[in-house]
C-alpha cells in the first residue's frame, strides 16, 4: 500500500529521471548551483557553430522621458503629491483616523471623488472589471501588461479578526477537547498573533467566514481571470489560497511533515525510490473526487511517544493513521471544497490562456501552499507554465526551496514557473518566532536577503539557459536587483523575446523601472489592484506604509518626476498627451 501523504520535504538522490513519475511524487536529488545537462547530453560538440543570439537590449533607468511617456503632466503632479504625503511621518501615523474622519465630514460621494483624485487614482485601476480596461489597454500600448488583483478587504476590528482566525484555524475536535493538536509550535494557533494583518504592509489578508464566502472569493477570482483574458495577452491573475478555504486545513497539512528532514529521508531507501528517484505520495484527481474521503487518503506514521533515536525503526514497523482522524464529515467536505475551488480556477485560466500566480503567505501556511501549488503545477504546467508559485527570498531556506522545486520540475518534465519576491511578513514573522519560541526563519539583514534573491534568481536563469522549460517573474522594486537580472541575461544570452523572464512592480510605484523595460521589449507587468473605493482603503493604507519603508526608491522616483515636469515646461510640452509608441 503506497504511503498516501504529502511530505513538505524533497528527498535527495542522484538517480536521473528515466520515466514519467506519477502526478504526486517527491524529488530525490541534491541542490546544485547550476542545473545538470539535459537528458540528451551536453550542448553542441566543439567545432559546431551555433547561431549567435540577438543582443539583449540596453535599458536606461535614468531617462525620465521614457519612464513617463505614458503619463500626462497632471498624473505626474498627482504622483508627486501622493508620494510626498507618503513620506510625512505624522500623517502616516494617523492616516486611518484621518480617512475615517474625512469620510464622516465629506460624505461617501465627495470622499470617493477626493480619493480618486489622489491616493486611489494613483494606486488603484478602477472599481470593477470594466472600469479597469482602459488603463490596462493604455499601459499595454506602452509595453506594460497587467497582473489583476481584486484588492477588496474586510474592514474588521483587531478583536474581530482575532476571533475569526482562532475559530477558523482550530478543528472541532480541538475545540471540544476530544482531540489534541500534534502540530509543532510554529504551526499551532496563538491568540496573540490572531490578527494576521499586524505588521504587514505588502500583502492583503483574508479571514475565513463560511463556505459561501469562499465561493464568493472563487467567483471573484474567476471574474479576474475572465477580465485578464479579454483585456490583455498573456496576462496574469493573482490568487490567495487562504481566500478559498479554512486556514485550519493549511495548518493541518503541515502535519504531513511531522518529522525532521533527516528523519523523513530515512523513511525511504534507494530501493523504494526506484529508477525515477521519486515516490508516489498523492494523487490530485483523488483529492478533488467527491467519492473519496480525504481522511482515507492522507495517512502519516504514528510517532507519538517515540524518542528521536528510535524514529527510523518505529516508522518502519509502526502503523499508519489518518492525518485527519479527528476531522468531522463537514470538515472533510470543507477541505475537499477548497481543493476543488483551486481546480476550477486553474481549468478556467487554462481555457482563456491566463496564468495564475499563487501568492505567498505566512511561514506556518507556506509549506502547505507550496505543496498544493506544486501538485497543480504537475497537472497544468505540462506544455508551458500556467501555474506560478511564489518564493520569498527573505527566508533562510529560500534557495533550498527554489532549487528543489526546479529539480523536481526538470526530473518530471513539467514547466517550472515562479515569482521571486523579497517577502511581506518580516516584522510579524520575527515577532512570532521570538514570542512562541522557534528559530527566526528570516534572513538577518536586508543585504542577506538581497544576496539570497540574487542567488535564487541566478539559479533559475541558469536553468532557463540550459534546459529552457522554466520561467520566472522578477517581482522587485529594487533597481539594483533588476539591473542584476539584466546583466545575467546578457551574460547568458537570454533574450527578452523568449518571454521566459518577466518583471513586475505595483501600479503607482517604480514607473521608472517598468516602462523603460517594457519599451525595450522586456515582458514587464504592473500588479493592477481594483475594487470600490470604500472597500480598498486597507490596501491604500498598506501602499502608504510601504512607500515609507522604501524611502530611498521613492525619493529617486520623485526626483525623476520633477525632472520630467521641468523638461516639459521648458520644451513647451506641459500639456503633452500620451500616444502609443
Amino acid at each position: 500500500m503506497a504511503l498516501r501523504s504529502l511530505v513538505p520535504v524533497l528527498l535527495r538522490a542522484t538517480t536521473p529521471r528515466r520515466a514519467a513519475a506519477p502526478l504526486s511524487s517527491l524529488a530525490a536529488s541534491a541542490p546544485r548551483e547550476r542545473p545538470d545537462d539535459p537528458p540528451g547530453g551536453p550542448g553542441p560538440q566543439s567545432g559546431s557553430q551555433p547561431p549567435r543570439p540577438a543582443p539583449v537590449p540596453a535599458v536606461d533607468f535614468d531617462d525620465s522621458a521614457a519612464a513617463y511617456r505614458s503619463r500626462t503632466s497632471w498624473e505626474l503632479l498627482r504622483g508627486l503629491l501622493v508620494l510626498r504625503l507618503c513620506a510625512v511621518e505624522p500623517l502616516l501615523q494617523r492616516h486611518q483616523q484621518l480617512l475615517t474622519t474625512s469620510q464622516k465630514l465629506l460624505g461617501q460621494r465627495l470622499f470617493d471623488w477626493l480619493m480618486k483624485m489622489t491616493f486611489y487614482g494613483h494606486f488603484v485601476a478602477g472599481e470593477d472589471q470594466e472600469a479597469i480596461k482602459p488603463l490596462i489597454q493604455h499601459n499595454q500600448t506602452f509595453g506594460v501588461s497587467s497582473i489583476l488583483d481584486y484588492s477588496v478587504e474586510e474592514d474588521l476590528s483587531h478583536k474581530e479578526a482575532e476571533e475569526k482566525e482562532i475559530e477558523s484555524c482550530t478543528a472541532a475536535a480541538e475545540r471540544d477537547g476530544s482531540g489534541t493538536s500534534k502540530r509543532e509550535k510554529q504551526f499551532q494557533v496563538h491568540r496573540s498573533f490572531g490578527d494576521r494583518r499586524d505588521g504587514v504592509t505588502g500583502a492583503r489578508t483574508y479571514f475565513y467566514a463560511n463556505e459561501a464566502k469562499c465561493d464568493h472569493h472563487m467567483e471573484t477570482f474567476l471574474r479576474c481571470i475572465e477580465a485578464s483574458g479579454s483585456a490583455t495577452e498573456e496576462g496574469f491573475c493573482a490568487i490567495k489560497l487562504t481566500a478559498l478555504g479554512r486556514p485550519q486545513f493549511l495548518k493541518s497539512l503541515e502535519n504531513m511533515g511531522i518529522s525532521t528532514k533527516s528523519n523523513i529521508q530515512s523513511w525511504f531507501t534507494g530501493e523504494m525510490l526506484g529508477l525515477s528517484g521519486t515516490v508516489d505520495l498523492l494523487d490530485w484527481n483523488s483529492l478533488i473526487d467527491n467519492r473519496t474521503k480525504l481522511s482515507k487518503l492522507l495517512l502519516v506514521p504514528n510517532m507519538e511517544g517515540q524518542p528521536p533515536s528510535t524514529l527510523p525503526f518505529s516508522l518502519q514497523t509502526g502503523q499508519l493513521e489518518p492525518l485527519l482522524s479527528h476531522f468531522t464529515e463537514e470538515e472533510d467536505l470543507q477541505m475537499k471544497r477548497m481543493l476543488q475551488r483551486m481546480d476550477v480556477l486553474a481549468k478556467r485560466a487554462m481555457e482563456v490562456r491566463v496564468r495564475l500566480m499563487v501568492d505567498a503567505e505566512q511561514t506556518y501556511f507556506q509549506p502547505a501552499i507550496n505543496r498544493l501549488t506544486l501538485e497543480m503545477q504537475r497537472r497544468f504546467n505540462v506544455e508551458k507554465p500556467l501555474m506560478y508559485s511564489t518564493h520569498q527570498c527573505y527566508l533562510k531556506d529560500a534557495y533550498d526551496n527554489v532549487s528543489l522545486d526546479v529539480q523536481l520540475a526538470h526530473r518530471e518534465a513539467w514547466c517550472f514557473g515562479t515569482k521571486l519576491v523579497r517577502g511581506a511578513y518580516m516584522t510579524q514573522e520575527r515577532e512570532r518566532a521570538a514570542a512562541v519560541g522557534y528559530e527566526d526563519p528570516i534572513n538577518p539583514t536586508y543585504e542577506a536577503t538581497s544576496t539570497m534573491y540574487h542567488r535564487c534568481l541566478n539559479y533559475i536563469l541558469e536553468e532557463i539557459k540550459h534546459h529552457g522549460r522554466a520561467s520566472v517573474m522578477v517581482a522587485s522594486h529594487n533597481e539594483e536587483t533588476v539591473k542584476f537580472a539584466l546583466l545575467r541575461m546578457k551574460e547568458l544570452g537570454l533574450h527578452p523575446s523568449e518571454k521566459k523572464i518577466s518583471f513586475g512592480q505595483l501600479l503607482g510605484m517604480c514607473d521608472q523601472i517598468s516602462f523603460p523595460l517594457g519599451q525595450a521589449g522586456f515582458p514587464a507587468y504592473k500588479y493592477v489592484p481594483f475594487g470600490p473605493v470604500k472597500e480598498v482603503l486597507p490596501y491604500l493604507s498598506r501602499r502608504a506604509l510601504e512607500n515609507r519603508g522604501m524611502m530611498k526608491g521613492a525619493q529617486r522616483e520623485r526626483r525623476l518626476m520633477r525632472k520630467e515636469l521641468k523638461r516639459r515646461l521648458l520644451s513647451g510640452e506641459f500639456f503633452y498627451r500620451p500616444a502609443a509608441c
